[in-house]
């Protein structure tokens, strides 16, 4: 099957795939700007002993900063803050739902360690950002988190594809009759995410970075869109896909101030990063 025909197989097929699962729903409806959203993200994760365990691990990581051991939510929820517990237990219920089915060769597990960091990337970028700039919290965990979901949406549908992209994105040569499908597929995996985002009714902001990201023609078409600029960027500062080091990439000082950050500010970004990325690796294989 070609890149053509899996695309739109896999628009054919969307709603054969799993639901968001409800834990996800629930999670995603809550405004965490209360005590009572609090207790309520609180008891739902408490409910799902997976994610229940998978945060708390997370939250015992260098990657909050936490120099304690964490034995239960509610003190990783007074460490850390409900927003940052939301976004974890969103991506494990994210994965544990696309998993439940068999899959095909795509690491999901890599794919939404890579997620996460971008995440986590995005927030450090939010950070630099003038506050009358940066977007909501849950819209720059939620794009960071799923800027990816076109690549589980492909591997249901054709591994041989998923599998080759994924190849491609770890610096590995693909084959030659596979070169051209897999860069097809780098602008349109995108679009699948869209697909999917609208199925999973999530909110437009979210459903504009799934369109826009990688592809080069609609980015000008969404300039001025911060989500997307952030997103793309944060790309950028992680290393390729599938890969140890980090495999430097150019940012122009004019990427670095569509978001209002100091582009002087660059290596001190960069090097939060690379421990995010580590730290990200390690508590999701632990």
């Amino acid at each position: 099957m070609n890149a053509a025909a899996s695309l739109r197989q896999a628009l054919d097929h969307l709603g054969t795939l799993p639901p968001i699962p409800r834990i996800a729903q629930k999670i995603l409806s809550l405004k965490i700007n209360s005590d009572e959203g609090e207790r309520i993200l609180l008891e739902l994760i408490e409910k799902d002993p997976p994610i229940l365990t998978k945060v708390i691990g997370l939250a015992n990581s260098p990657l909050f900063g936490t120099g304690r051991k964490i034995l239960s939510l509610h003190e990783a929820a007074t460490i850390l803050g409900s927003k940052r517990i939301k976004m974890v237990a969103l991506s494990f219920a994210m994965m544990s739902s696309m998993t439940r089915k068999p899959a095909g060769q795509l690491d999901i597990q890599g794919l939404w360690q890579h997620s996460l960091s971008v995440a986590m990337t995005m927030d450090t970028l939010a950070r630099l950002m003038p506050r009358e700039l940066r977007p909501s919290d849950e819209e720059i965990y939620l794009a960071g988190l799923l800027h990816d979901i076109g690549f589980l949406v492909l591997d249901y549908l054709d591994p041989r594809l998923s599998n080759a992209f994924h190849a491609r994105l770890a610096a590995e040569p693909p084959c030659t009759v596979e070169e051209a499908e897999a860069t097809m597929l780098e602008t349109s995996h995108g679009e699948l995410g869209a697909e999917l985002g609208r199925h999973w009714n999530l909110p437009e902001t979210i459903i504009s970075v799934l369109h826009y990201h990688h592809n080069p023609s609609d980015q000008r078409a969404a300039s001025g869109q911060p989500l997307v600029a952030m997103t793309n960027l944060a790309e950028k500062l992680l290393p390729t896909f599938g890969m140890v080091e980090p495999v430097p990439m150019d940012i122009a000082d004019e990427e670095w101030q569509s978001l209002g950050i100091d582009p002087l500010k660059a290596d001190e970004v960069r090097i939060k990063v690379q421990e995010h990325i580590r730290n990200v690796t390690a508590a999701i294989n632990d």
